[in-house]
């Protein structure tokens, strides 16, 4: 079984920064895709930030430039570096990983329980 532990989320004000750390556990072979994607309540969960294996990255419109996501493979982990946070941002921020395992030798989703970040105006 694989464990995603997400951490770093609270409460900031308008146009300071966080920074979101996500540590995957288990019997892990190898790891493709990492992302971040969040979610408010009443609306469906929404792509942040992706990260390949070769370092490719992919942001939503509304992060560009603001947020950056990076991976440590060693680590297993996954993060995200946010700057001048909005209002906007507001939402539970959930890690997700594409992970292979000896029990289970194919890829597949894992997620985390999800982080709170509040941004205050």
């Amino acid at each position: 079984q694989v464990q995603l532990v997400e951490s770093g989320g609270g409460l900031v004000q308008a146009g300071g920064s966080l920074r979101l750390s996500c540590a995957a556990s288990g019997s892990i072979v190898s790891i493709d895709d990492m992302g971040w994607y969040r979610q408010t309540p009443g609306k469906q969960r929404e792509l942040v930030a992706t990260i390949t294996s070769s370092g490719s990255t992919n942001y939503a419109n509304s992060v560009k430039g603001r947020f950056t996501i990076s991976r440590d493979a060693a680590k297993k982990s996954v993060y995200l570096q946010m700057n001048s946070l909005e209002p906007e941002d507001t939402a539970i921020y959930y890690c997700n990983q594409v992970v292979r395992t000896w029990q289970r030798p194919y890829y597949t989703n894992y997620w985390g329980q999800g982080t709170q970040v509040t941004v205050s105006s």
